[in-house]
């Protein structure tokens, strides 16, 4: 491992009387090996980060027209995703409510899942509200996960993605959001 030299380094004849100046020299092979065996051990049992994922069950193109149930109005929440970060929404049937246009976090869309959830859950004696989310040609991808993920911290149960209709188009366009 490590070793010494004592060695003089060859006599003259002659002179003065020198001490000997011992040199050393540290093998680390040893630790080279122990360094490589422990980046070696965490490698193998370190985990990396996975990816999370949210679960977006879809139902069938065919089992669409087959399976639609009538939806009380006073119990849906239509979401109109718009242009530059901005959505509105409202709370019953389009063109019979003025739609409230808001934004993402959690003073915007997720205050008014929340006021609306709990004020639908009070008047329909215990039934969810259901969210109908719609996204336009104008809104980004970022803004529906964005929406997911307001739905999720809300705790939303119930909720669909759907085709966003003419006069919300209209009413986006009114806003400046399309």
């Amino acid at each position: 491992m490590a070793e010494l030299d004592t060695s003089g380094g060859g006599k003259k004849g002659g002179g003065k009387v020198r001490s000997k100046k011992a040199s050393t020299r540290v093998d680390l092979t040893a630790m080279v090996d122990l360094a490589f065996l422990l980046i070696t051990f965490f490698m193998l049992t370190t985990t990396l980060a996975k990816p999370q994922a949210m679960d977006l069950g879809m139902p069938d193109k065919d089992d669409i027209k087959k399976d639609q149930l009538p939806v009380p109005a006073s119990r849906t929440m239509s979401v109109l995703l718009g242009s530059k970060d901005k959505l509105e929404w409202f709370v019953g049937e389009p063109g019979k409510v003025a739609p409230n246009v808001d934004n993402y976090g959690k003073n915007g869309i997720r205050k008014a899942l929340l006021d609306n959830a709990a004020r639908i859950k009070q008047q329909s004696g215990g039934k969810d509200m259901i969210v109908l989310i719609k996204p336009s040609d104008k809104s980004d991808y970022k803004n529906l996960v964005d929406m997911l993920d307001e739905l999720k911290i809300a705790n939303v149960q119930i909720y669909a993605i759907v085709d966003i209709t003419a006069p919300e188009i209209e009413s986006l366009k009114r806003d400046g959001l399309y």
